[in-house]
């Protein structure tokens, strides 16, 4: 730890608001305690929920830091007690509950990944809170096969992306939605039939252009999406939800679930256990990190910023102009 500041600059929220309350202040570095890494921040993703709680709408869990940011990239500077996986000088990834955005941060051992070979910090800091959300998701909760098909609305987000990625990766045929001809674009790249979702009716083209539906659907949407997710999924569909763009109140017919036997579920990250991260991360490593290390997978990033630019970043998260994920450099 000789070589570890005693103070870091960090991105603080100074109160609830817009980007504009995102600002650098100094904190205490913090030290790794039993089980934990103290990571040298190199980059660090934005996310939406990082986005939420800069509006005082998603609080971190009890015991995490203030510091939005649940993942970063990095080398590790120093081990807490009882870790033997990881020791100083190793090049890692990994997802935290927040503290992020900051020049360093701890993250308990389970939850640390090595940085796949051939990629750099930035797309290492792109990876964490995407693949282990997709991964628990998609392939865990959804239960999604090789040959099986999956629908990903928000197709060009950082989710998005990779969820099309893996899933074509793996086996699927992907259908996404997306906003403009750019993104649809992006997507189809990547492997995905696109749907742009102003001017076609996704609903629609699922039903014309698959025998039964979709096996899966990756919602970030909600709202009015809901009985059309219903309308669209094949029998024994599953429909997994994990944000609410458009409210996650609706009223629902629950006829066709109990008629074609469909599964409506979802999930949340940041409040799982360690434990349970752990085993997220275990099965990335034994199942994406060889498609990464191959090549045929990579996180896409649309765009870096300095660490002091966060505000920036928010900004251009929130304007949903990017395509893929936006990283901080540190």
């Amino acid at each position: 730890m000789n070589d570890v500041p005693a103070k870091m600059t960090a991105i603080e929220i100074s109160e609830p608001g817009g980007p504009e309350v995102l600002r650098p202040t100094t904190l205490e570095t913090p030290t790794a305690g039993a089980g934990e890494v103290l990571i040298r921040v190199a980059a660090a993703g934005v996310n939406r929920p990082d986005v939420l709680q800069r509006q005082g709408a998603y609080p971190p869990p009890p015991g995490a830091p203030d510091t939005p940011g649940l993942e970063v990239a990095g080398t590790v500077v120093a081990v807490g007690d009882g870790v033997t996986d990881w020791q100083a000088g190793d090049d890692v990834c990994a997802l935290v509950a927040g503290g992020g955005y900051a020049e360093y941060a701890v993250a308990p051992a389970p939850q640390v990944l090595p940085v796949p070979a051939g990629l750099d910090m930035v797309h290492a800091g792109a990876i964490p809170e995407t693949f282990f959300t997709v991964w628990t998701n998609v392939f865990e909760r959804g239960g999604l096969k090789p040959g099986e098909t999956l629908l990903v609305h928000g197709g060009s987000s950082g989710i998005g992306t990779t969820a099309i990625q893996l899933a074509v990766a793996l086996g699927s045929r992907v259908f996404c939605t997306v906003g403009n001809a750019e993104k649809a674009a992006a997507c189809e790249a990547l492997g995905a039939r696109a749907i742009d979702y102003r001017a076609q009716d996704f609903g629609a083209v699922i039903a014309a252009e698959t025998d039964d539906g979709v096996d899966v659907i990756l919602d970030m949407v909600g709202g009015d999406y809901t009985p059309r997710n219903i309308e669209a999924l094949a029998i024994e569909g599953r429909c997994v939800q994990i944000a609410f763009l458009r409210g996650p109140k609706v009223a629902l017919d629950l006829n066709p679930i109990m008629r074609r036997r469909l599964t409506l579920t979802g999930s949340t990250l940041r409040p799982r256990t360690v434990a349970q991260k752990g085993e997220i991360a275990a099965a990335l490593k034994a199942t994406a990190w060889p498609l990464i290390e191959a090549g045929k997978v990579k996180p896409l990033v649309h765009g870096t910023f300095p660490l002091a630019e966060a505000s920036a970043a928010h900004a251009l998260m929130e304007s949903s102009a990017h395509i893929g994920k936006i990283v901080l450099t540190v």
